[in-house]
């Protein structure tokens, strides 16, 4: 039975939650999840978090905002016009919006509050600050796969 490496493709269900037993993602009673390790697709601690388990293995861990979202960065809590938010978007509080950056790049921006003028927006990952709940069972661990690397632009990549 292989045990799962830092490279390794891995097919699992996975819960993703909080500490309050607030769940955020499951995929028990759906689909598993491939996924291949060290290409970026999960926070750092999820993926150690999986290193050395086994098909079969079922697993509950907590991972603290060092090694899954990381810490809230004040200088990320920024002020734009209203003027440059679509007339036709709904703003609310808790509202999470996706910018895009000068480098084509895009990032989640939380609406902390607004007026007619301004609207404040958090533009840490939403879970930054906070511990991580992570339940999963290990369907498959493919070591021998010679696919190669996933190219870049297929990756969903989660925002450190």
């Amino acid at each position: 039975m292989n045990q799962i490496n830092p490279n390794s493709l891995v097919t699992l269900f996975h819960r993703l939650g909080l500490t309050d037993d607030s769940i955020l993602e499951d995929t028990f009673g759906d689909d598993p999840l491939t996924i291949r390790l060290g290409q970026g697709e999960m926070a750092e601690g999820l993926e150690l978090s999986l290193v050395g388990l086994k098909s079969g293995a079922e697993q509950t861990i907590d991972i603290g905002p060092d090694l899954a979202f990381g810490f809230v960065d004040e200088t990320l809590f920024r002020s734009l016009p209203r003027s440059d938010f679509d007339g036709s978007l709904t703003l609310e509080q808790g509202l999470i919006i996706e910018f895009s950056t000068d480098d084509g790049n895009s990032l989640p921006g939380t609406i902390l509050e607004f007026d007619d003028i301004e609207v404040r927006i958090d533009l840490n990952h939403p879970l930054a600050g906070q511990t991580i709940r992570y339940h999963v069972q290990i369907v498959d661990v493919d070591n021998d796969s010679d696919s190669g690397p996933i190219q870049p632009d297929s990756i969903t990549q989660v925002l450190h």
